[in-house]
């Protein structure tokens, strides 16, 4: 669940060309600077705060989607993704998508699902992420544009409907996060003890983890090569 600490409203950016001018001022600058700005309390650490940063900068930037299933910027048709970066200015993290539906009948196409439709425009935000840096004391790097090339969205696409085969055939639980080569599979809960409904392969309904779409550290770290 996002964290819901950030409330001073910024309108949106009513062009691609606004939106990049506010990450040129949000570059350089660190996560206590920016939530000084914003009058938001910055959190100790990130353990009870898991989507304070992505929150922070969505609200500094004007993102104004919300829980809306549209991208982040609705009339710019732009999702923003925060890039974790160690420091060796690698990906330390793979990235999170979308949560994954466990009851899917295989009428879904790739051209319509929301996967597709949160990358095909994605705004990168580079944030500095080593565990002994102090979050308040952490910098945003420079952000930057991204639209899959023709290649990517092959990869994508296979990954998706490979994944999306299985979950169909009932084969949920079996899903490991080795499958895939740029987008993956992973739990996506606090802990074990959360469960969802699924179907197992014999079509009955069956508790089990939820489960998201990540992508990988190995395909952001190509995007932040080519950025």
């Amino acid at each position: 669940m996002k964290d819901k600490t950030t409330t001073q409203f910024i309108s949106p950016p009513k062009t691609q060309k606004e939106l990049m001018e506010r990450c040129e001022a949000l570059a350089g600058k660190t996560l206590g600077q920016i939530a000084n700005e914003l009058a938001v309390p910055v959190p100790a650490n990130l353990q009870k705060h898991k989507g304070w940063v992505g929150n922070l900068l969505e609200s500094y930037l004007g993102a104004d989607a919300g829980n809306q299933a549209e991208p982040d910027f609705i009339s710019l048709a732009i999702e923003m993704k925060t890039l974790p970066i160690n420091a060796m200015g690698q990906p330390k993290e793979s990235t999170y998508v979308c949560t994954v539906s466990m009851q899917q009948t295989g009428e879904l196409s790739w051209q319509a699902c929301w996967v597709r439709r949160k990358l095909a425009h994605v705004l990168w935000v580079p944030v500095e992420a080593e565990a002994d840096i102090p979050l308040a004391e952490r910098y945003v790097g420079n952000a930057w544009l991204w639209k899959p090339t023709e290649e990517q969205n092959a990869v994508l696409e296979k990954d998706w409907q490979e994944l999306m085969d299985r979950i169909v055939l009932g084969q949920q639980s079996e899903i490991t996060a080795k499958e895939g080569e740029y987008m993956q599979i992973r739990p996506k809960a606090a802990n074990n003890r959360i469960l969802t409904q699924g179907v197992s392969a014999q079509g009955e309904r069956e508790l089990i983890n939820p489960k998201g779409f990540y992508l990988r550290t190995s395909f952001t770290k190509q995007l932040l090569l080519t950025a």
